[in-house]
């Protein structure tokens, strides 16, 4: 694949940050994902876990900015998602899951109802809630269970979300 094409697809996946559609991805886009993730749940911004879903945002807002933000003006455009994103996180997809992990370990924690682990039918509605549609939510999230205990651990979804946004494969 070249490179015009694995900066196409991976523009097409601007829009799962653009929670709001107005061309951008800001802070309100990742402090909106936090408050649907909590409402779907039940769960209060007050409460622990809602206070570590919020935080988790800000430091994914923080962390995807210092990668795209490239004017500084507190907002990524869909050019610089591309060419910031795709430049310096193609050669480190870690790199992206580490600046993702304290709001997905709290949303894997919001989905733990039972408080033994988020299972994917949990993860399946944070999808869903974050904007995936329901057939590709429902297949995501079963496949997160790469190890095929009912449970999708931290591990699982860290390696799954890093290779999702920056391998050129649209249906990795």
């Amino acid at each position: 694949m070249d490179s015009a094409e694995y900066e196409r697809r991976i523009a097409a996946r601007f829009a799962s940050f653009d929670q709001d559609g107005n061309g951008y991805i800001d802070r309100e886009d990742f402090s909106g994902a936090a408050k649907a993730v909590l409402a779907e749940f039940g769960t209060t911004a007050r409460c622990d876990k809602g206070q570590a879903l919020y935080a988790g945002a800000e430091a994914f807002w923080q962390g995807m900015a210092g990668i795209a933000d490239v004017d500084g003006d507190q907002r990524v455009t869909r050019e610089e998602f591309v060419t910031g994103a795709v430049k310096r996180l193609r050669d480190s997809p870690q790199r992206f899951a580490e600046i993702a992990r304290p709001f997905l370990k709290a949303a894997i924690a919001v989905a733990d109802e039972d408080g033994k682990g988020a299972t994917p039918k949990g993860t399946e509605r944070v999808l869903k809630v974050l904007g995936a549609d329901p057939q590709t939510a429902a297949a995501a999230a079963a496949a997160l269970d790469t190890d095929g205990d009912g449970r999708i651990s931290e591990e699982e979804i860290l390696t799954a979300f890093a290779a999702y946004f920056t391998t050129p494969a649209p249906d990795a």
